[in-house]
């Protein structure tokens, strides 16, 4: 393991050192590459530093406690290197985990889609508050909401709404959010209080970088109509809203957030080239998912992937059959426990392909 770990921190010292070269500096593509390579590898470093120092001071204290005559000064060394095994143990474990190769997608910003599904005006309540949940949940990460659809449901909520997040590693933490989320509860439209079960799918898509997509010009068709819904005074009086058509893949995107037409463009833009990407990202998510138990993360949109039980107060995540009693909270946004445990299932899955 030693040696994989100097051969890792050897190669960050090389991309140190050809980030500073202006010739790597004036190719944009390739600078902005070597730097998340580097971004990537320090916590390996770091680790690496670490456990270097352990086995130095493990061999210090045991010479100690092999050659000191000072019966004080051996039983100081004997508990130091009782403290060092058990770090040393734990350290190995997380470079174990540090050590499986990232998927290259993680650090990117997402591109969210909440969609009412099957149960009417309910299954649009139930989306607007996942929407609520992720938007608390990203507050907490101090990352940032950006909206770029909206169809509201007649009774509020919303029939689709979709979003940009970006700060760090927003789509390595919300790609387990993927799949139908059911809810079970009474709705405000049933007189006889019988609980209905209905459903809003999720989808979470790595943006797309410039870098990943080219787009031809010439293959897409722009159309600008007048904004409805949310905005104000000068939603119906001005063509702002946009809808592009990608003609060789049929994909279409609209947005009609923004009261400016080029926001509007720039926002449809990123969704666009977001969606192109998709389709192949899903080649690679399908091999993963061929390969897998879990199905942790391989965006299977038409997977059910959570219950939300309002009477029982309870959450239930089918994938790593974990059941929590904390409703309330979880759709307040504390959905980091859920996510933890579905990171580490899928690390496990990972490792055991990495030893097989």
């Amino acid at each position: 393991m030693l040696d994989k770990l100097a051969a890792i921190h050897n190669r960050w010292l090389e991309i140190s050192e050809q980030m500073t070269d202006p010739e790597v500096i004036s190719d944009m593509k390739r600078y902005v590459k070597l730097n998340k390579d580097y971004r990537d590898l320090e916590p390996i470093v770091k680790a690496y530093k670490e456990y270097k120092n352990i086995i130095e001071n493990e061999a210090s204290a045991r010479d100690i406690i092999a050659n000191e005559n000072d019966e004080e000064f051996r039983d100081m060394a004997k508990e130091e290197l009782n403290e060092l095994l058990s770090r040393k143990t734990e350290l190995e474990e997380e470079i174990k985990v540090l050590m499986i190769p990232k998927d290259p997608e993680d650090s990117k910003n997402a591109v969210m889609e909440i969609r009412a599904g099957t149960g009417g005006d309910e299954a649009s309540l139930f989306a607007g508050d996942l929407f609520r949940m992720y938007s608390k949940y990203c507050e907490s990460k101090k990352w940032k909401v950006d909206i770029v659809d909206i169809t509201e449901g007649t009774m509020g909520g919303y029939k689709e709404i979709v979003f940009n997040v970006s700060g760090n590693d927003v789509y390595g933490t919300l790609k387990y959010e993927s799949g139908v989320h059911r809810v079970q509860r009474v709705p405000k439209t049933e007189t006889q209080g019988r609980v209905h079960t209905s459903a809003a799918t999720v989808a979470v898509l790595p943006e797309a970088e410039e870098f990943d997509i080219e787009l031809n010009p010439s293959d897409i068709r722009k159309d600008t109509y007048c904004s409805s819904g949310p905005g104000g005074q000068s939603v119906n009086t001005t063509y702002s809203a946009i809808r592009l058509t990608h003609e060789p893949t049929g994909i279409v995107v609209t947005c009609q957030d923004e009261k400016s037409q080029l926001k509007n463009l720039a926002k449809a833009m990123n969704v666009l080239r977001t969606r192109i990407y998709e389709l192949e990202y899903q080649k690679h998510l399908d091999e993963i998912s061929s390969k897998r138990k879990t199905m942790v993360s391989t965006g299977d949109r038409s997977a059910k992937i959570r219950t939300y039980n309002w009477p029982q107060g309870r959450v239930t995540d089918h994938r790593i059959n974990l059941t929590l009693y904390n409703l309330t909270s979880i759709i307040d946004g504390n959905i980091q426990e859920i996510i933890d445990a579905l990171q580490v299932a899928e690390n496990a899955e990972r490792l055991k392909e990495e030893m097989g």
